[in-house]
């Protein structure tokens, strides 16, 4: 079977379909994790969503609601598949105990991301690496993600030499609850109020801020780093020249990149166009005449990567340089892991089965 082909599920499921636990059910890309569930028609036998308080909350799935348990190691016994979408510290905790117990996790957390021993996965870009997995599979961060596909699709075309990416990203990147404090920010402005923010030291509604996760002892931020290593992981090419200034803006949903690379030989941006509109997820939008570019609000709600922009840098030998726009809640985090799960059992690859010989 293709394992790079990965635009719909095809999944020769067993009869009865699998147990799905979803960790961080709760939050905004566990909800979305649940919603693409049902939307791609993935085989779940038993839907077991959790988080790290219950509090009798539920969700909804396929027209019911499914009660909301703790998640603790006990709750992953006779789980085939677990999606993870809480912070690095509960994966840390609870993903070994749920591969311990026969469950293949996809893990949407920084936690394992650079361990030699996890797989870190782009479904359209990487998908050999699952072969051999030790039951954790690593979601990348969702930059990185929209990224890869295009970077891949240009290495093979013409050779990657340096990448130079500035992020621009929304604010759903920090969770549910930044979305909530731009709407309020932006609530302030309208009643003409100044406005502040519960999250950030600034108000990102007023002005960009060229700053996100922890500052580094060489001046760069962690998400910085996470887009520069990942990268380098998914790709493959250990010693990629990469470099990435990470910016949060006052938008709810998708990021977008501004990208410029270094190839090895001359690549015209009619050329890369075709390479990308080929490129599996990727879709070319791409006439400034008549103002089609991507656009974060076009992009919101999409599972598409959307590419445009696409010219020559001339500032390098045989550069390109490109604008790149995805929704990073849902192909940035949730629907890849959905796909990455989808491709454990299209190539009969669950860790449950494996390690129950």
């Amino acid at each position: 079977m293709d394992m790079n082909n990965t635009a719909e599920p095809r999944i020769d499921n067993k009869e009865d379909g699998y147990v799905v636990a979803v960790v961080g059910a709760t939050g905004l890309v566990g909800r979305t994790m649940i919603s693409i569930l049902e939307e791609r028609s993935f085989p779940v036998r038993r839907l077991v969503p959790l988080a790290a308080s219950a509090g009798g909350r539920s969700v909804e799935f396929r027209g019911s609601s499914v009660p909301v348990q703790e998640a603790v190691p006990n709750a992953f016994a006779g789980v085939d598949i677990a999606l993870f979408s809480a912070g690095a510290d509960v994966s840390l905790n609870l993903a070994p105990e749920a591969a311990a117990r026969g469950c293949a996790v996809v893990d949407n957390s920084s936690a394992w991301r650079m361990d030699p021993t996890v797989p870190l996965v782009v479904s359209q870009v990487n998908p050999e690496a699952l072969r051999g997995h030790h039951g954790i599979i690593a979601n990348p961060n969702c930059s990185t993600m929209q990224l890869a596909p295009l970077l891949q699709a240009l290495h093979k075309e013409a050779g990657l030499r340096r990448v130079v990416v500035a992020t621009y990203q929304a604010v759903s990147g920090a969770g549910g609850e930044s979305v909530d404090d731009l709407r309020q920010q932006r609530a302030a402005v309208v009643a003409g109020e100044k406005p502040r923010s519960t999250i950030y030291p600034h108000a990102v509604v007023l002005s960009p801020i060229p700053a996100i996760d922890i500052f580094l002892e060489d001046g760069s931020t962690k998400e910085e780093q996470k887009v520069v290593r990942e990268s380098r992981k998914i790709l493959g090419i250990p010693d990629l020249r990469i470099s990435a200034t990470a910016v949060r803006i006052p938008v709810e949903v998708s990021h977008s990149e501004a990208v410029h690379v270094e190839l090895e030989r001359s690549l015209s941006p009619d050329r890369a166009r075709t390479v990308f509109a080929q490129t599996e997820g990727v879709f070319v939008i791409d006439d400034p005449s008549k103002e089609m570019y991507p656009l974060a609000e076009q992009a919101a709600g999409s599972d598409g990567i959307f590419v445009g922009r696409v010219r020559t840098d001339e500032s390098v030998e045989h550069g390109l340089a490109f604008w790149v726009v995805s929704d990073n809640v849902r192909k940035g985090a949730a629907t890849n892991a959905v796909q990455i799960a989808e491709l454990l059992i299209q190539n009969d690859l669950l860790w449950g089965s494996a390690s129950r010989g």
